[in-house]
């Protein structure tokens, strides 16, 4: 993990990422560099994408103030979150007054620069830290006057950009592992996902599977919307589980949020996880309290069952986008604590069996020999535990958790899943 930790650090951390443009690119390649069998691939803007287009691609080469000296007052290339995400090119003069309206800080956090985007409405802007704008307002009067220069570009014929890494088990069914790269300069709520992404692919890139593992690096929201707008089919036929990795490199708590309906076998793994690793404070979130890709993956029609795992939740913490996500939050300890949660949770993925019947209603058990062709009260009880497997073997319940809901032994379970795959009935 310090490998990787290392390069979010000292290479990613400073890139100027966002939905779009070269930032995302040059991460991406990064990435690839570690592992050539990353495939990036891109998709044109204006592209529907369900309800959505794709937007315009953007980037960034420079954006400044100047006051009335010229002094340069507040500059893009000292931090990238100086400048809102997406911001128009521009040119011009304006007023304090003018120029305050479209200057954003925090009072609650003064020696914090805020992360303040405009993706789909066009704008433009510049961030402070509280400190920063008390001093701007202190030293200026109404009538001075500052240069605005942003140097970006908006391109109609530009390209959304990710990138999926496949590693290929035994079965042709998988385990979906998403993360994001879209934001600039925030360690936690950015790159602690990849870091733990990265960790997760050299380690099972060495193991035998019996499931296949799908990695997608994605810009978020709109990122995931768009892949599954381009592979729903394909992952509502084979994803059994998988889990969005986000803000998961602190070391303050371990957390966790549930599929829509609190169970699916991601969800189980998860709850698994935490015991085998004897992580006992960990905090579970809502869905109601859904903010990241986990939204789309669990959206009707989507319906994959897709959790999330975090250490701290965004939105959960001080720091949380602001230039104060950095790695001073984000240690080796944090995303190794994350990394082990998320290894042992797929580990559990790949072993559990989630039997799903072939047929629809019951099938017709005495012409496979496995019911009696004559009913009495003494013989059905082995029918009938092959009929109540047979009922929860929908896809969604483990061998262990079938176990539970028919009230019986787990080897008698296994016993019977083994008896009645051999009839080809899964």
């Amino acid at each position: 993990m310090k490998k990787y930790y290392n390069i979010a650090r000292n290479i990613l951390y400073p890139i100027c990422r966002s939905l779009t443009g070269n930032g995302v690119v040059e991460t991406l390649k990064i990435i690839q560099n570690e592992f050539p069998s990353l495939k990036i691939k891109k998709i044109k803007s204006g592209t529907k994408a369900f309800d959505w287009l794709i937007p315009p691609e953007w980037n960034i080469i420079d954006a400044y103030v100047l006051d009335k000296n010229g002094l340069k007052i507040i500059d893009f290339k000292k931090h990238n979150l100086h400048l809102v995400g997406y911001s128009i090119p521009l040119n011009t003069t304006l007023t304090k007054k003018k120029f305050f309206k479209n200057l954003f800080f925090l009072k609650n956090q003064p020696t914090a620069i805020p992360y303040i985007t405009s993706y789909y409405k066009k704008g433009w802007g510049f961030c402070v830290s509280y400190n920063q704008f008390k001093k701007f307002n202190k030293k200026y009067s109404s009538k001075d006057k500052f240069k605005i220069v942003i140097n970006s570009s908006l391109k109609n014929n530009g390209n959304l950009n990710y990138a999926e890494l496949i590693l290929k088990g035994k079965s042709k069914k998988e385990i979906l592992i998403s993360t994001y790269i879209c934001h600039p300069s925030m360690a936690n709520n950015e790159l602690s996902g990849p870091i733990v992404s990265m960790g997760l692919i050299d380690y099972f890139s060495k193991q035998k599977l019996n499931k296949t593992l799908r990695f997608i690096f994605i810009p978020e929201t709109i990122g995931s919307i768009a892949y599954l707008s381009k592979n729903l089919n394909h992952l509502k036929t084979n994803v059994v589980g998988g889990y969005n990795l986000s803000c998961i490199g602190d070391d303050r708590q371990h957390s966790l949020m549930f599929s829509k309906y609190q169970n699916s076998p991601s969800d189980e793994a998860i709850i698994a996880a935490y015991e085998k690793l004897k992580i006992k404070n960990y905090r579970i979130y809502s869905f109601l309290e859904r903010g990241s890709d986990e939204r789309q993956y669990n959206s009707p029609g989507a319906d994959l069952p897709i959790s999330s795992i975090f250490r701290t939740k965004y939105g959960c913490y001080p720091e949380y986008h602001t230039s104060l996500d950095n790695f001073d939050l984000v240690t080796i300890k944090g995303v190794t604590g994350g990394f082990k949660v998320a290894k042992t949770a797929i580990e559990i993925l790949l072993k559990n069996i989630y039997p799903k019947s072939k047929l629809i209603c019951e099938p017709q058990m005495s012409k496979r020999g496995l019911y009696p062709t004559l009913s009495t009260k003494n013989n059905n009880k082995l029918a009938r535990g092959y009929m109540d497997f047979l009922q929860y073997s929908d896809g969604t319940n483990s061998l262990k958790k079938i176990s539970n809901l028919i009230n019986m032994e787990f080897e008698d379970t296994e016993k019977i899943y083994y008896k009645l795959k051999k009839h080809s009935l899964f």
